[in-house]
């Protein structure tokens, strides 16, 4: 009787061990959608913020039309992206296209005196700081998410039931990653 007692007692502990470990890979689980629905909304408030910028720039730099159509194709490639790897992707492509739009602002010094735009460009830059704030915090958590499901004894649960990798919003484009160049 008491052999039948211990083998109860490991595996009720088992038991208690395997719930514990699906219940925090839940809760890392979620944590993971959280923080990537926290860059969403930084991500909400620019592409809230670029039809204006566009339209500012547009009434001093009208023969720009390339550069702010490709903003505007960038804006709506970022809206209507639904994985978060597409996200990440239509995301690196419009920090590009915005990128070329303020290269383009250079060219015009009325533009860059003008308040409404400094606005705009203030506006903007204290968002892009919000984003990469956020996208710090996403890829922290999925750091922690990922080596969770990785390490023994959380991977034989998180594979029972399908718990996967999830990606890091990293930054896609090769001249991003380069230090820049500063002369004088």
């Amino acid at each position: 009787m008491s052999g039948f007692l211990v083998l109860l007692i490991v595996v009720a502990l088992l038991l208690v061990i395997f719930i514990s470990i699906y219940n925090g890979l839940v809760r890392m689980k979620f944590a993971v959608r959280n923080a990537f629905a926290d860059i969403d909304v930084q991500l909400k408030k620019r592409h809230d913020l670029i039809p204006n910028l566009v339209e500012t720039v547009k009434g001093y730099a009208a023969h720009e039309r390339t550069t702010l159509e490709n903003v505007v194709k960038a804006r709506q490639m970022a809206l209507d992206s639904k994985t978060p790897e597409d996200k990440m992707k239509s995301e690196n492509m419009l920090t590009q296209a915005l990128r070329q739009l303020f290269a383009v602002v250079e060219n015009y010094p009325n533009l860059k005196a003008n308040e409404n735009f400094m606005m705009l460009q203030r506006e903007l830059s204290n968002i892009e700081e919000a984003i990469q704030n956020a996208r710090r915090y996403y890829n922290a958590v999925v750091r922690d998410y990922n080596t969770r499901i990785r390490v023994f004894p959380s991977n034989i649960v998180a594979s029972m039931f399908g718990f996967k990798e999830e990606p890091f919003f990293e930054i896609g484009l090769p001249e991003e990653r380069e230090v820049p160049k500063v002369q004088f």
